[in-house]
């Protein structure tokens, strides 16, 4: 179950699955992602708070530079650079990992056997390319991680009421899953896909079983969370953050 808390009285998003890890989604409230001149004061000051709350240096509260693709990579102490990267695996305590999201699916991903956390970025592209379930496989190849220990939260993401694709976009997503029941609508002739449950049924396909699913769509709860479609291509995004 998804629920609302706040750092220094601004709001973020968190799933009571993943106890035990430190984790959140970060709001329109708690932005720490912009291009925008408007917003950089709020961003910088909103990455002071997160780092104290993740008691962090902000050196070692890193990012990659999301590209759309399925690359999956290990974040590394000392090390901030990591080019077209959309997945990142955390293994150290010394860092805080976080993606940015304006639209697309955020998948966080934890392992609490071998106390082992990671973020997907998962858009049409890289849920085409099976982004998260190429995170677990890292976990799984790296460090033995076993599907049906881990736990999954799949975060605010444009939903199946508002995203519509085209014949191709569609044939791509639906060529990643066995099961293809509830992905789907056609609306007087357009295709809406259901990108956050095409990430949750590849998920169940290799073996994982808890896995909790944000209800807020980022369109239609615009006020809460950023929207790229909606908001005519904004830099602005919010966040999935994780810290051991």
């Amino acid at each position: 179950m998804f629920y609302f808390d706040e750092i220094n009285g601004k709001k973020v998003v968190k799933s009571s699955l993943l106890e035990g890890l430190n984790h959140f989604f970060t709001t329109r409230e708690s932005i720490i992602k912009t291009k925008e001149p408007d917003f950089k004061a709020i961003v910088c000051e909103n990455k002071k708070d997160i780092c104290k709350f993740l008691n962090i240096d902000e050196k070692n509260l890193i990012y990659p530079s999301q590209t759309h693709t399925s690359n999956v990579d290990i974040a590394k102490i000392g090390i901030n650079n990591y080019p077209d990267t959309d997945g990142l695996i955390l293994t150290n305590k010394e860092q805080a990992v976080f993606l940015n999201f304006a639209d697309c699916t955020p998948v966080i991903i934890y392992d609490s056997s071998n106390n082992i956390a990671a973020v997907s970025h998962a858009g049409w592209r890289g849920t085409a390319g099976k982004i998260a379930v190429k995170t677990v496989e890292k976990m799984m190849k790296e460090f033995g991680s076993n599907p049906k220990e881990l736990k999954c939260a799949i975060g605010p993401a444009i939903s199946l009421c508002c995203y519509n694709v085209g014949k191709d976009v569609y044939e791509k997503l639906m060529d990643t899953v066995k099961l293809q029941d509830g992905l789907f609508e056609i609306r007087k002739g357009e295709i809406f896909v259901d990108l956050k449950t095409i990430n949750k049924r590849q998920l169940e396909e290799i073996g994982v079983k808890d896995i909790d699913v944000c209800p807020y769509c980022t369109v239609c709860n615009n006020d809460l969370f950023f929207s790229y479609r909606k908001e005519n291509a904004t830099t602005n995004r919010h966040s999935a953050v994780i810290k051991l």
